[in-house]
């Protein structure tokens, strides 16, 4: 197995499993509840948010590299990280990935579960966007363990 194969291999699971821990522990509830906003209060609460992110991933990864000897290049980390923060900053503001949503034929999945202004005062984790956002993060997650691993 290359070094390349080996390096995506263990970056991988080391951002799914960082991503969960900064995702729902890391993350404040402040942030969680303000960084949607459309406004510089959204965007710095987002940005607060992807930065003790980006920490926790990218600490995590430095670990493992560190740890396993991965053949993993200073530009290489660096750039995973960068399309890490980048995609998770833009679906984090929401409206973007709703967008999007909309935009593939998924709207209605995206809103399904969601609280019903004046009729549903029910917040839970297991709605339609939240399941996108996930989605969409673990896709950009694979895409950096391949830019770690091949820069």
């Amino acid at each position: 197995m290359s070094g390349a194969a080996v390096a995506f291999a263990a970056t991988l699971p080391t951002l799914l499993v960082a991503h969960n821990v900064a995702d729902h522990w890391v993350q404040t509830s402040h942030q969680a509840a303000l960084k949607g906003r459309p406004d510089w209060l959204g965007r710095w609460n987002c940005a607060k948010h992807v930065l003790s992110y980006t920490g926790v991933t990218s600490g995590a990864v430095a670990l493992v590299w560190s740890v396993l000897g991965l053949a993993i290049t200073p530009l290489g980390f660096v750039f995973g990280q960068v399309v890490s923060a980048i995609t998770h900053y833009w679906a984090d503001r929401r409206f973007t990935l709703a967008r999007f949503a909309e935009l593939v034929g998924n709207a209605e999945f995206y809103r399904l579960g969601a609280p019903r202004t004046g009729k549903d005062d029910n917040p839970t984790l297991g709605t339609g966007s939240y399941v996108l956002d996930q989605a969409w993060h673990w896709l950009w997650l694979f895409v950096a363990a391949l830019v770690t691993a091949l820069i």
